[in-house]
C-alpha cells in the first residue's frame, strides 16, 4: 500500500527478495494453534497495475516526480488490486486490495496507507483491515486492526514487500501473520 506502484505492500510494499523463493510459499497457509491462540501465515501476491487498479486522485506538491517507486509529498493514490496465489499476474486470483495511500515523505519513498483485503482461501472468506507506513522500496509492516467473516476478532500483521517495481504492473508479496484471541472461535 504505497504510492502509485508502491502498495500493498501493501500493502500493502517490496522487491528485494528473488521470486523462486517465494513460489515455495505462496499458496501454503500454516495454521497453528498455541497456548489457546489460533494463527493462520500464508503469503500472496498483489498486482498494481497504473491507470488500471491504481489511479492518483490528487497530485503531490513538493518532491521526486512521479515514478515506480515514488510520487510527490502529498499525493493520494487509490488502488483495487488482485491478489494472486504466485507472482505470476495470470495466476489464480485469491483475494482484492482495495485502498488508498498519502505520500507522506519528502523522499516520496513513504505512504500512510490504509486497505481492506478481501480473501476466499479455501477454509477462510472475509476481510481483513489493515493500516501503517509503507516504504516503497523496502518490507513494510502493517498491524491488522479489524475483520470480518472467519477474520472477525483477528489481530497480527501484513508485511509487503517489493517482488517487481519495473514495467506497467508492479508486484507485491503481501505475508499474512494472523492470531486468534481465544475467544475468537472460527464463525465457519
Amino acid at each position: 500500500m504505497a504510492g502509485p506502484t508502491q502498495h500493498n505492500y501493501a500493502v500493502l510494499a517490496l522487491l528485494l527478495i528473488a521470486l523462486p523463493c517465494y513460489k515455495a510459499i505462496s499458496t501454503d497457509t500454516h495454521g497453528h494453534q498455541h497456548h489457546g491462540i489460533n494463527s493462520l501465515h500464508f503469503a500472496l501476491f498483489q498486482h498494481e497495475t497504473i491507470n488500471k487498479t491504481g489511479y492518483i486522485v490528487v497530485n503531490g506538491v513538493a518532491g521526486p516526480g512521479i515514478s515506480q517507486t515514488t510520487t510527490p509529498f502529498g499525493t493520494i493514490f487509490v488502488f483495487q488490486d488482485p491478489m494472486t496465489a504466485t507472482a505470476n499476474p495470470s495466476s489464480k486470483v485469491i483475494g482484492i486490495a482495495e485502498g488508498t495511500s498519502i505520500t507522506s515523505g519528502f523522499d516520496g519513498l513513504r505512504s500512510i496507507s490504509v486497505a481492506k483485503i478481501t480473501l476466499r482461501l479455501k477454509q477462510h472468506i472475509g476481510s481483513i483491515s489493515i493500516v501503517g507506513v509503507t516504504h516503497n522500496v523496502k518490507p513494510s509492516d502493517h498491524p491488522v486492526v479489524g475483520g470480518t467473516g472467519d477474520f472477525l476478532f483477528v489481530q497480527g500483521y501484513v508485511r509487503s514487500s517489493p517482488v517487481n517495481l519495473k514495467g506497467l504492473t508492479v508486484t507485491y508479496k503481501i505475508e499474512f501473520h494472523l492470531y486468534w484471541p481465544p475467544f475468537a472461535a472460527k464463525t465457519s
